[in-house]
């Protein structure tokens, strides 16, 4: 149901016609997800970073939060590219031709479209929740959400109201047959200020993971 012409969000439509006349070369569309269908762990982000996942036209490519995600998923056998992503590698270093392959997980974002200040409304988010719903509706065992929004469009998608499960780093939800993970993102801040180490999104996935394959 991907649909890279979708301006149904007139501020984002709008602002990503603004973006491109500013950068001609970023791709400025809605971003697909990434990975395989049939995963059966699910990762839920936040939205396309302007010079990252907007510029590049893949999730979490290009900007300060994709060298630890792609890392920590190689490190874990979730993803593989030769060579493999380290933490510390530049976000240049990754590209939507680099030949990155995602193993057994998926990526897409509440909001396919990049935000001013990378801050969706909640009417986009809710406007954008179909898409999280029809990634739900592939049936993945285990979803790991990164950050609040994340957390609270997987919410939406299942029906579910806020307090049904609060968001809170390191934690496990069940909610129904499926599990939910969350963990704070992986953003350029939250690394630089300390919020989020590479070993607490590592451990965070490492659980999601191993339940995720033991239930495949």
């Amino acid at each position: 149901m991907y649909d890279p012409h979708c301006r149904r969000c007139a501020r984002l439509a709008e602002f990503r016609d603004r973006v491109k006349s500013e950068h001609p070369g970023y791709a400025c569309l809605p971003v697909p997800s990434l990975g395989p269908r049939d995963a059966p762990l699910l990762i839920v982000g936040l939205a396309p970073g302007l010079h990252g996942a907007n510029a590049s036209g893949r999730p979490f490519t290009g900007d300060g939060a994709g060298p630890l995600l792609f890392a920590t998923l190689c490190a874990l056998g979730l993803a593989r590219r030769d060579p493999p992503v380290k933490a510390t590698d530049h976000p240049s270093t990754l590209r939507a031709d680099d030949g990155l392959e995602l193993i057994g997980c998926r990526i897409c974002n509440s909001v396919k479209c990049l935000p001013p200040q990378n801050k969706p409304t909640l009417d986009e988010v809710k406007q954008c929740n179909a898409y999280v719903r029809a990634e739900l509706a592939a049936a993945p065992a285990v979803v790991l959400a990164l950050g609040q929004v994340g957390h609270g469009a997987v919410l939406r998608a299942l029906g579910l109201k806020a307090t049904a499960a609060r968001f809170a780093h390191g934690a496990r939800h069940q909610l129904g047959t499926l599990a939910l993970y969350d963990s704070y993102h992986c953003s350029r801040y939250n690394q630089n200020t300390g919020r989020l180490t590479p070993a607490m999104l590592h451990d965070v996935f490492a659980r999601a993971c191993a339940e995720a394959r033991a239930a495949r």
